[in-house]
C-alpha cells in the first residue's frame, strides 16, 4: 500500500470510529467497506475485529459508569454465542450475499421508525435477545452488526450515554470471541501487523472526538440521529455491496 493510500484509510478508520461513537453502535459498519477497498475480506475481518476491540474499551473508559447491567445480558449473552456461529461459516460461505440482506433490512426498519416515530420495538426480554443474537451472528459472518443492535438497544429509551456504554460493553464480548476465531484462522497476515497500533490511536481519539460531539447534542435530536444514521449505514451497506472490492483482493 502506497503512502497516500495507508493515510487515506487511517482518515477514513478515524471518521468511522467518529460516527460509530455519535452513534453508538459502532465503527464497523462503515470501516468494513471502506477497509474492504485496501484489503481481502480475511484481513478486514480481523482488523475489524481489533480495532472494536481497542475502541469499545476507550469507550467503557470515557463513557464509564453508564452501563445497563440487565441489558448487557440480555444483549450480550446471545450475541457472544451466535458471534462464534457467525465467525466459523466465514471460513466456508461468502459473506456478500449476507451483507446486501442486512444493509435492506437495516433500511426497511429504519425508515419505518423514521417514518412512524410512535411505532417502536417493544422493550421487552425478548426483543433484546433476538436484536442481540442477530447482531452476535453478522458481526461474525459479515464483521458488522452493530446496527441491529442499536435498533434493538433503542426500544428500551436510554440516555445517549447509557446507550453508547451499554453498546459497547455488549459489543466486547462479541469481538474478543470472533478476534480469537479469525486470529486461529490466520486471517491477519504479516503485511497487516503494522496497521494495529495505527488503529489502536484511531479508537482512542475517534472515541473521545465521538463523546464530545455526542455531549452537545441534546436527547431528543440525538435520538432522531441515530435512526438516520442507521438509514445511511443501511444504503451504505448496499452500495458497498457493488463496489469493485475486488481490485483490493
Amino acid at each position: 500500500m502506497s503512502v497516500i493510500a495507508g493515510i487515506l484509510f487511517s482518515l477514513l478508520a478515524l471518521l468511522s470510529e467518529i460516527i460509530g461513537t455519535v452513534g453508538g453502535f459502532g465503527s464497523s459498519v462503515f470501516f468494513v467497506p471502506v477497509a474492504g477497498l485496501f484489503f481481502d475480506l480475511h484481513t478486514v475481518l480481523a482488523l475489524t475485529a481489533l480495532l472494536h476491540v481497542f475502541s469499545n474499551i476507550s469507550k467503557l473508559w470515557l463513557f464509564r459508569g453508564n452501563i445497563n447491567r440487565r441489558l448487557l445480558l440480555l444483549f450480550g449473552i446471545p450475541s457472544v454465542a451466535l458471534v462464534w456461529v457467525g465467525a466459523q461459516l466465514t471460513a466456508h460461505i461468502s459473506s456478500e450475499t449476507a451483507t446486501l440482506l442486512l444493509g435492506i433490512s437495516i433500511i426497511l426498519l429504519s425508515t419505518l421508525l423514521l417514518i412512524m416515530p410512535k411505532l417502536k420495538l417493544k422493550p421487552v426480554a425478548g426483543t433484546a435477545i433476538v436484536t442481540g443474537g442477530t447482531a452476535g451472528f453478522f458481526a461474525g459472518l459479515v464483521g458488522t452488526g452493530g446496527a441491529i443492535r442499536g435498533l434493538g438497544l433503542a426500544a428500551f429509551g436510554l440516555g445517549k450515554e447509557a446507550f453508547i456504554a451499554t453498546s459497547a460493553a455488549i459489543d466486547m464480548g462479541v469481538d474478543l470471541l470472533r478476534a480469537v476465531v479469525y486470529l486461529q484462522f490466520d486471517y491477519l497476515p504479516d503485511s497487516g501487523l503494522i496497521w494495529v497500533p495505527v488503529l489502536l490511536v484511531v479508537a482512542w481519539v475517534g472515541s473521545w472526538m465521538g463523546k464530545k460531539l455526542v455531549m452537545r447534542l441534546e436527547e431528543t435530536f440525538w435520538r432522531k440521529l441515530l435512526l438516520v444514521l442507521l438509514l445511511l449505514v443501511g444504503i451504505w451497506l448496499v452500495i458497498s455491496h457493488y463496489l469493485p472490492q475486488t481490485a483490493a483482493h
